[in-house]
C-alpha cells in the first residue's frame, strides 16, 4: 500500500508541477517512447540475468505491495514456539523432540504455532537444525559456522531479484536518452516542415529522456531499495533461531536461550521482556 501512496505522490508532483508550469499533460502521452525504453530495459534484463534469477525477481515484485509480515506477533509466536521445544528438551531430553522434528506438521508443539509453521523456509532451516542436535556430535562451534554459511547463501539468494530491479533501474535513463536520441534523428529528417510541427518532434524525443529518469528513480530504483529491505527483515528472522538454538547448545536455559533470541531482533518488532514472559505464560495454558 505504501509504494501505490508513493508513486502517487511521484506522479502528483511531478505532472503537477508540469500542469501548474502551463504545461499540457496530452504532450507527455508518446506511445513511442514508451515501447522503445521498455522494450529495450526487457531485453536488456532477459539478457543480463539468468532464468532463476529472472524467476525470482517475477515472484519477489508482487511482494513489495504488501505490508511486512515480520511483526512483533510473529517474533512472539517464533519465541515461545523456541521456548517449547527448548523446554521440552531440557525436561526430556533432546529424544524426546524428535517425531516433532520429523513430521511437525503432526507435533502438538508445532500446530500451536501456524504462523511459524506457515512459513516454509523458517521451518526447514529450524527442524534441519533441531535434527542435526538431535542426531550429531557436533558442537555448537561447528553448528554455529554451518549456520552462518547457510544463511549467508540465504542472504546471497535474496539479493538477486534486488540487483536485478537495481541494475534495471541503472539502464532506464540510458534507454531514455537513447529514445530521444531516435526521436532527434526523426526531428531532423523531417526539417522540412513548419516550425509548430518541429515543435512537436522536439518535445516528443524530450519525452524520452524524461521518461527514463522518471521511471529509474521515482519507480524502478525505488523498489529495488524495498527488496533489500524486505530480504534483510527475513534474514532477521534466521538469526533469531540460531542465537536460540546456539544458546541451548552451550547450556543456557530456555528462558535465557530465548532472551538471546529477543535481542537480535530489530527494536521496532521486538516484543519486551515482559510481553514475551507473559505469552511463554499464555501459551502454557493452553
Amino acid at each position: 500500500m505504501t509504494v501505490i501512496v508513493g508513486y502517487i505522490i511521484i506522479l502528483g508532483s511531478v505532472i503537477g508541477g508540469f500542469i501548474l508550469a502551463g504545461g499540457h499533460v496530452g504532450s507527455l502521452i508518446q506511445p513511442v517512447e514508451v515501447i522503445m525504453i521498455g522494450g529495450a530495459a526487457a531485453g536488456a534484463f532477459v539478457v543480463t540475468n539468468t532464468g532463476k534469477v529472472i524467476k525470482a525477481t517475477l515472484g519477489a515484485l508482487p511482494t513489495v505491495f504488501k505490508g511486512s509480515k515480520f511483526t512483533k506477533a510473529l517474533y512472539l509466536e517464533l519465541l515461545s514456539l523456541l521456548y517449547d521445544i527448548l523446554a521440552k528438551v531440557r525436561k526430556e531430553g533432546l529424544m524426546s523432540i524428535e517425531s516433532d522434528v520429523e513430521a511437525p506438521e503432526q507435533s502438538p508443539i508445532f500446530s500451536k504455532y501456524p504462523m511459524i509453521v506457515s512459513d516454509h523456509h523458517a521451518m526447514e532451516f529450524m527442524t534441519d537444525y533441531l535434527r542435526i542436535m538431535v542426531g550429531g556430535n557436533l558442537n555448537a562451534f561447528e553448528i554455529e559456522n554451518l549456520m552462518d554459511v547457510e544463511i549467508e547463501t540465504h542472504h546471497h539468494e535474496g539479493e538477486a531479484p534486488a540487483q536485478a530491479v537495481a541494475r534495471l533501474g541503472d539502464g532506464l535513463p540510458a534507454f531514455g536518452i537513447v529514445a530521444a536520441v531516435m526521436g532527434v534523428v526523426h526531428t531532423m529528417e523531417s526539417v522540412g516542415l513548419p516550425p509548430a510541427e518541429l515543435g512537436k518532434l522536439i518535445a516528443a524525443a524530450l519525452v524520452g529522456t524524461f521518461l527514463g529518469i522518471l521511471l529509474a528513480y521515482g519507480f524502478v530504483g525505488p523498489l529495488a531499495t524495498l527488496l533489500e529491505h524486505k530480504l534483510n527483515e527475513s534474514t532477521k528472522m534466521y538469526q533469531c533461531i540460531k542465537v536460540t538454538l546456539l544458546a541451548s547448545l552451550n547450556g543456557y536455559a530456555p528462558q535465557v536461550a530465548v532472551e538471546f533470541g529477543r535481542k537480535v531482533l530489530y527494536s521496532t518488532e521486538r516484543p519486551t521482556f515482559k510481553e514475551l514472559e507473559e505469552e511463554v505464560k499464555n501459551r502454557k495454558g493452553k
